[in-house]
């Protein structure tokens, strides 16, 4: 039986990638894209596919409120979770019927989740078979822990603490420029504040920042994408970038980087 399939994701990138990784999956049929989360429900709602794909973070609506309105509306898909939150987030998300796949997706983790939504639809079968329903109030209870936890998560993560000369004082993440590490110190720009942050690696301060709007553009350097004032182009069709601080900091894109940052500002 083919898994009639939906992706949404609001990164034309992101889909095409996704796509193609499911394209070998002879089990796999994509039926449909969407850009955003109000064109995922109506295509859902349309198509009425097995499976979809969702972004969490999409204009118009998250991929949690598409899936809150599947399950109000009570249209039957398995949803999983496309999304950049960290490792150790996304452990939380793994509850019944709601699997996740983690950004950059990796093949042999996607294979596992069609394997699981097929385990998943075909115990549906049997059930429908026998004339049997099982509760989705279970679905929906687990649904609303999620997104309960997601948005304590976004709270933590509006704000930090940053220690400047004998003082820690807050901030909010989007004050946030870039930060740097040097010497196992990170160092925090804001328009009006230089500090240091009490952790000592960048992953660690970028898994309390929203991924989609803090890159890491190079191994020492974490940018806010929205605090770009210029991309100046390098060396061997790099980049360097000229933040919006009162120094005009130079922070160099590394070569990993450099496809992403030309395909979301299409250079």
């Amino acid at each position: 039986m083919d898994i009639r399939t939906v992706v949404a994701d609001d990164e034309e990138p992101a889909r095409n990638e996704l796509c193609f990784l499911l394209e070998p999956l002879d089990e796999v049929d994509v039926i449909g894209q969407a850009a955003d989360g109000i064109e995922a429900l109506r295509l859902i709602k349309t198509l009425k596919p097995d499976l979809v794909l969702l972004d969490i973070q999409m204009p118009g609506l998250t991929g949690f409120e598409v899936a809150r309105e599947l399950l109000v509306q009570e249209i039957d898909t398995q949803v999983v979770f496309v999304t950049a939150y960290d490792q150790y987030a996304i452990e939380a998300f793994n509850v019944n019927a709601v699997d996740y796949l983690l950004k950059p997706v990796e093949p042999k983790r996607l294979i596992q989740t069609v394997q699981r939504v097929q385990r998943q639809l075909s115990q549906n079968h049997v059930a429908a078979r026998e004339h049997e329903t099982q509760p989705r109030s279970l679905q929906k209870d687990e649904l609303e822990r999620l997104m309960k936890y997601v948005e304590n998560r976004k709270s933590q993560r509006e704000r930090l603490a940053i220690k400047v000369e004998d003082r820690f004082l807050l901030l909010q993440s989007d004050d946030i420029i870039y930060a740097s590490l040097a010497d196992n110190v990170i160092t925090i720009v804001t328009e009006s504040l230089t500090g240091v942050s009490n952790y000592r690696r960048l992953d660690e301060l970028h898994s309390h920042l929203d991924p989609d709007v803090f890159w890491r553009v190079h191994r020492s350097h974490l940018v806010n994408i929205n605090k770009i004032k210029e991309v100046v182009p390098w060396f061997s069709r790099n980049y360097i970038l000229k933040m919006k601080d009162g120094k005009r900091t130079e922070i160099p894109v590394s070569r990993a980087q450099t496809k992403r940052l030309r395909e979301y500002l299409s250079l």
